[in-house]
């Protein structure tokens, strides 16, 4: 009954794709020389070659499309990677085109009808994809098109797949029940889902009915692996394995093949080729016109420290940034000349007396920051970020939190997601460490956007900050 299911969807979105693909190509027509973006020099031609060319494009599209198993299941799957497997087969198909067209010795096709035709796929084609997956996940949570799954181990990461499988019931993955290497943890309920047998029982306890099965092996019991698949490999059940070494992910998790050979990165950066250029396009922009809108109160402020104490009126400081390296951050100075000759590095809190009377009022305002602009124009920090620290409190840091170290996976920010949940100051590490992590593995130009703007509305004047 699944099995139809799932060809009938995968025959529903074939056809869908073909008729959208026909009405794109004749609207690509009728843009082109009854709503002309450019002005037709030639004349109009007639359509009856345009539709005459509907047949080898349904050919090609249908034939690429299944080709490239754009109809596979991508329950687990993104609509992003989705639409870049639609972007190319099109770009694939419209290359086949344009070479049908230029052996046309007869009639001389539009390059512009092509060009259109192109963007018009990329469009609803990816749109009605989007809308056809979510379709399908409004149904899978109300509780149609299901796959049953057994979970091949109960330990940690058995549990873990069942805890994010129930999180997600678009995906339509019903959880029957484990396999323990545990004899006496048969009949147990575990996350709500009972310990249905152990592994030696694999062959009589996976029925036809069971769609899915997941390897979830510790690594003491992975020798096991070997003949579970054997076992496995005579039924036409979906196998996927989650390695245990994921169980020591730290950090943005990818899996990637070279070669044939799956390597999998435990502890990686969201900041690489594109990433690093955007993030980077976007710093810059941000500090010149902070810096415009600002110079103005940096002047008086400048004034001011130099009015009402002695010594310099910037305070440039070591910080570590990005992978380890250290830098000099530049402040407004808030504190006394030389105030920490006597005590050396300490913790500032609110009863701190090497502040001045102006510092004060800079610091719970967070107005000392504004010269750190300057050096997000270096290239030394980020608007967006995790805050950077004293080396003399990294080595502490680094002692009580294993973790510490990953956030200088990413440079150094002026604002961050801790600061703006209101974690600063003598607040709590561990729970500003966390949001730290959270922001590097959940990185994106709409999460720095949200920050900045978050930290317009609440995210300057804190009461922790001395």
């Amino acid at each position: 009954m699944l099995k139809r299911h799932s060809e009938f969807f995968k025959n529903l979105l074939f056809l869908s794709d073909l008729l959208l693909i026909s009405g794109c190509w004749l609207a690509a027509y009728f843009i082109r020389f009854s709503a002309p973006l450019f002005p037709v020099t030639k004349g109009i031609p007639p359509i009856e070659p345009y539709l005459w060319l509907l047949f080898p494009i349904i050919l090609v599209w249908g034939i690429s499309f299944s080709t490239l198993n754009l109809y596979r299941p991508r329950r687990m799957g993104s609509h992003l990677a989705e639409f870049v497997d639609l972007a190319k087969a099109n770009t694939l198909c419209i290359l086949i085109l344009v070479a049908l067209t230029f052996f046309s010795k007869t009639f001389e096709f539009s390059r512009l009808v092509i060009l259109y035709f192109w963007l018009l796929n990329l469009v609803v084609l990816g749109f009605s994809r989007m809308v056809f997956r979510e379709i399908l996940r409004v149904l899978r949570r109300l509780g149609y098109n299901q796959r049953h799954v057994v979970v091949i181990g109960a330990g940690i990461l058995g549990q873990r797949l069942v805890q994010t499988l129930r999180a997600h019931p678009e995906l339509g993955m019903e959880v029957r029940g484990y396999l323990s290497r545990n004899v006496a943890k048969v009949g147990e309920l575990l996350q709500g889902v009972p310990v249905i047998g152990t592994f030696n029982q694999a062959e009589e306890l996976l029925p036809r009915q069971v769609d899915v099965v997941f390897l979830c092996l510790p690594p003491a019991v992975e020798g096991e692996a070997e003949r579970l698949m054997k076992i496995l490999s005579t039924t036409t059940i979906e196998v996927k394995v989650i390695p245990s070494i994921y169980e020591f992910i730290t950090l943005r998790a990818e899996a990637e093949i070279f070669g044939g050979l799956p390597i999998i990165t435990l502890q990686g950066s969201p900041l690489y080729g594109w990433n690093v250029f955007l993030k980077r396009w976007f710093d810059v922009a941000g500090a010149l016109v902070a810096l415009g809108i600002t110079i103005p109160l940096m002047v008086m402020i400048a004034i001011l420290i130099k009015m009402t104490s002695s010594g310099p009126i910037f305070y440039r400081q070591i910080r570590g940034g990005l992978d380890g390296r250290s830098f000099q951050i530049l402040k407004f100075r808030t504190m006394y000349d030389d105030a920490e000759r006597e005590t050396g590095p300490v913790w500032a809190d609110s009863k701190d007396p090497r502040r001045t009377p102006l510092g004060k009022i800079l610091r719970r305002t967070s107005l000392d920051e504004l010269p750190q602009f300057w050096n997000v124009l270096k290239g030394e920090m980020s608007i967006v970020g995790p805050r950077p620290e004293r080396p003399e409190f990294i080595q502490k840091f680094r002692e009580q939190f294993p973790q510490y170290n990953l956030r200088h996976k990413m440079k150094a920010g002026i604002t961050g997601w801790a600061q703006v949940n209101g974690f600063r100051g003598n607040t709590s590490w561990e729970k500003r460490l966390a949001h730290d992590i959270y922001y590097i593995e959940h990185w994106s130009l709409w999460l720095d956007m949200k920050i900045m703007l978050l930290t317009c509305w609440k995210g300057f004047i804190h009461r922790e900050a001395y």
